[in-house]
């Protein structure tokens, strides 16, 4: 059914379309007018609409999906990284310091070489030292935030300058790995950063602005159309991107739809409520809405912050006596998320171990009893381990599964600096997204980029074969492939890895919704976005291939071929 008034700017013929609002592709066409859908239809009917200049669209056999929306991702971060010193193409210590040193001849004016996308599982125990990059940087401080954000390598100049040394003790949020001396080594995790990152150098408005700006551009060639930014404020070496976002909506370069999550000052209490009030009062600006507040509650379980009901094991596979951090004391958590619920604040949690879960949960029943049931869409991200218990407060919360499918899968970082230290019994609890789904929850999807790709399709590869694709950045790789570090063939053959606790697995159909009509539940645009049905936006993605006419483990060989926004292309392949 469709407005067979209104003339079509465009039509998809050709191929078959993802609705989201079946769980197969249909056999259809869809006329797209005036930036929104008119006809999801055979296609005689949609031709109808078409005149002398329409753009006809042939899906050559493809298939028209909605524009995919990625609920938990830094994109201001990723794209400042892009520009600066970034190792995330490279997989070994010898491409790491190969690259650094390149940055540093080719930026012989930097007064710090930062930037990041190293990978914990390259280095012996996760910890680069300060002695490798002092090899290639002796003169100038270097930092270099790690792929999932929680840490950093800063050579020995940098500690220097911010007098960190052996008599520097731990944040209570974080830790300086060290030296037997105490000497610091070189990787700071979690708050720790902080000591050394607070002497970087901001980007300038006019460079995080492009940096913004390229990272769009490479998400539009991903189909990412929508997106929530899960840290609104200010990280190291980087300006306060509620600026930046505020200047891009206003001056229109701001071309994807954004919710951005507000971060939650963990170092204060009640008393950054009104200045978040109005953060958000004046962070709505066209396609920028600042609607949502981000409360980090743990950490990562690799290097042991992540909260946990029992403790970590140690090497030799006994209880330690720690069993992660609570970012927020949970008694305060508690007085936070009831006030956020009753000001109207979506809350984007970072819970990633089974007590920051449970924490977050208990949070959100008090809020709901306190305040009854409301529309605000709460959500938690990361979710590595649910204890069992609490699968179904999900459903009875209304609180969404904000899922990063891409961890679930065997790779080095899971297998050696992950299990060990959890066990088999509680290792096989992570990522039940098939336990989610068949609990009632509401899956909604994200890539956490730059902590990893964000790429939808890789994603959702490993959704359903809870495995990585062998050209994914975490694809455990072949001796061969691990020893050539510049010359090597990604995309050489590589059989699939052992899936990972593949009783955790999504249907394709089920992955797709959650990174389309989940998102966009998640982001208050279900009414316009989300399903390919007439009077939404026509947010849409060229997909070329049908991934549900080919076997799964052929859904990250899927490519975008075209991404429209409003019915405007924004993207399009070339070769």
């Amino acid at each position: 059914m469709g407005n067979t008034r209104q003339r079509a700017d465009t039509v998809f013929v050709g191929g078959r379309v993802f609705t989201g609002t079946t769980s197969a592709p249909i056999e259809a066409a869809v006329a797209v007018g005036g930036g929104r859908i008119l006809a999801v239809a055979d296609e005689t009917s949609v031709r109808a609409l078409a005149d002398g200049d329409t753009e006809v669209v042939d899906l050559a056999g493809g298939l028209l999906v909605p524009g995919f929306q990625d609920a938990h991702m830094h994109p201001a971060v990723a794209g400042v990284q892009m520009l600066r010193c970034d190792l995330s193409e490279e997989r070994s210590v010898e491409g790491y310091l190969a690259v650094v040193a390149e940055y540093a001849k080719a930026n012989p004016d930097a007064a710090w070489i930062s930037g990041g996308g190293w990978s914990m599982d390259i280095f012996p125990g996760g910890t680069p030292t300060r002695e490798m990059l002092d090899a290639v940087v002796p003169d100038r401080p270097v930092l270099l935030s790690n792929r999932d954000g929680h840490g950093a390598w800063v050579n020995s100049l940098a500690l220097r300058l911010a007098g960190v040394d052996r008599d520097t003790p731990d944040p209570v949020d974080g830790r300086i790995e060290r030296e037997p001396d105490g000497t610091p080594a070189g990787t700071l995790q979690e708050g720790a950063v902080g000591l050394v990152g607070a002497h970087l150098p901001v980007a300038t408005p006019d460079e995080a602005l492009a940096g913004l700006l390229v990272a769009q551009e490479y998400l539009f060639s991903l189909g990412v159309t929508t997106w929530q930014d899960a840290m609104i404020g200010v990280f190291p070496g980087n300006p306060d991107n509620f600026d930046v976002y505020v200047r891009a909506a206003r001056e229109e370069s701001l071309q994807a739809r954004v919710v951005g999550a507000l971060w939650w000052d963990r170092e204060r209490g009640l008393e950054q409520l009104p200045e978040l009030e109005e953060r958000r009062r004046t962070g709505q600006v066209g396609r920028f809405n600042a609607t949502t507040v981000k409360i980090m509650q743990d950490g990562i379980a690799e290097n042991f912050t992540a909260g946990l009901l029992e403790p970590y094991l140690d090497h030799c596979g006994c209880a330690t006596d720690n069993s992660g951090l609570s970012f927020v004391d949970p008694q305060l958590l508690d007085d936070v998320v009831r006030l956020l619920d009753a000001a109207g604040f979506q809350i984007h949690f970072h819970a990633l171990g089974d007590r920051a879960v449970r924490e977050a949960l208990d949070a959100l029943a008090g809020a709901k009893a306190a305040n009854g049931t409301n529309d605000n869409r709460h959500h938690l991200a990361h979710l590595q381990l649910i204890h069992p218990d609490d699968l179904g407060r999900f459903a009875e919360l209304g609180a969404a599964a904000n899922i990063q499918a891409l961890w679930a899968a065997h790779e080095p970082q899971m297998d050696e600096l992950t299990i060990p230290f959890l066990g088999s019994e509680r290792a096989a609890l992570q990522y039940p997204f098939g336990d989610l789904q068949r609990a009632g929850a509401r899956l909604v999807a994200g890539s956490d980029w730059s902590v990893s790709s964000p790429n939808p399709l890789w994603g959702i590869h490993v959704a359903v074969n809870r495995a990585v694709p062998a050209e994914a950045p975490n694809a455990p790789q072949s001796p061969d492939t691990a020893e050539d570090v510049h010359g090597s063939d990604r995309s050489v053959a590589q059989e699939p890895s052992k899936p990972f606790y593949p009783e955790q697995a999504l249907t394709l159909a089920q992955a797709l919704t959650a990174y389309t009509a989940g998102s966009a539940w998640v982001n208050h645009l279900d009414d316009v976005t989300g399903t390919v049905e007439v009077g939404k936006y026509a947010d849409l993605v060229v997909l070329d291939r049908n991934p549900f006419e080919r076997p799964a483990l052929e859904i990250a060989d899927t490519r975008v071929l075209r991404t429209y926004i409003d019915g405007r292309l924004v993207f399009a392949a070339t070769g």
